[in-house]
């Protein structure tokens, strides 16, 4: 399970048998979510408070670049 970051509390990460779109885990002591990166789009929300949400938006936002990146260096896309 590849780790990009933690931000806050807030760790990011893939599944290693995740599959497109381009998309991205988050999760926190209170729940996890799961986010589309490009368009930012939140698909999934298991119990992370709204403030959180918002949060982890912003750093997908300013770090999509990476984590596509990341994604097609590690599952081989282009």
């Amino acid at each position: 399970m590849p780790e990009l970051f933690r931000f806050f509390g807030i760790r990011f990460f893939f599944f290693s048998n995740d599959h497109l779109p381009v998309h991205i885990h988050v999760k926190n002591a209170d729940g996890s979510a799961r986010f589309e990166v490009s368009p930012l789009k939140l698909i999934e929300n298991k119990g992370m408070k709204s403030k959180d949400i918002h949060l982890a938006e912003s750093i997908i936002e300013e770090n999509a670049d990476l984590i596509i990146q990341k994604w097609n260096d590690y599952f081989g896309e282009k």
